[in-house]
């Protein structure tokens, strides 16, 4: 997320939302309350439905029917009459799919970040969600040997082998069941900049298990 955040209070006229948004080169900034709790969030959009709401000075296009609430809007002065609210926010302890689910449900393009008391922390975009697949590889894999095998799944490092290649993991070697195989696929695509996951991974038989660097 971004930290250092352009806000707006409840009472910031339309006029200094205009010249947030233009200076700080945002398309939209989260309303926040005395306490700093998002309330909703202005965007460009927002403000453009007040000129949208004109009458057409040369007289040949008609003023498009609004709702009431519509309507309220672009007529609005201050940030809690223009914002669209309430705020659809993310918690700071949230991954990535959370965030980009969200966003899908609520098809919105950005997320304010909250903490417990749902204070404002950050926001994060589109645009930062889509820059963890910049992350280089051996960071991946690194994460992946460290956190998923060894540390969730407790395999030892010799059993799975791991490559990656532009975000691309490849799983070989053996587990000690069939129902494992999905799991280790699953907890490796939630690993930030992973692209897609082929696993090559079979079922070990037998007991014995072969000495790290045994032929």
């Amino acid at each position: 997320m971004t930290r250092d955040v352009v806000r707006a209070r409840r009472d910031t006229q339309f006029k200094e939302i205009a010249r947030l948004l233009t200076e700080s080169g945002v398309t939209a900034v989260p309303v926040v309350d005395d306490l700093d709790r998002p309330m909703g969030v202005v965007s460009e959009a927002d403000l453009l439905r007040k000129c949208a709401d004109q009458a057409d000075p040369t007289g040949l296009a008609p003023v498009p029917h609004r709702e009431a609430w519509e309507r309220a809007k672009a007529e609005g002065a201050r940030a809690e009459e223009l914002m669209s609210a309430p705020a659809v926010c993310a918690r700071e302890d949230w991954n990535v799919v959370e965030a980009v689910r969200l966003m899908e449900a609520q098809q919105v393009k950005r997320l304010p970040v909250v903490d417990e008391a749902d204070r404002l922390l950050g926001i994060v975009s589109r645009g930062d969600l889509l820059r963890i697949f910049l992350r280089r590889d051996d960071a991946i894999r690194d994460e992946i040997t460290a956190d998923v095998l060894r540390g969730t799944l407790g395999l030892a490092p010799w059993e799975v082998t791991v490559d990656v290649h532009d975000g691309r993991v490849e799983l070989g070697g053996t587990v000690g069941s069939e129902g494992l195989i999905p799991v280790v696929e699953r907890l490796c695509r939630s690993v930030d900049g992973v692209v897609e996951v082929s696993a090559r991974l079979t079922r070990r038989t037998g007991d014995a298990l072969p000495e790290p660097g045994a032929g």
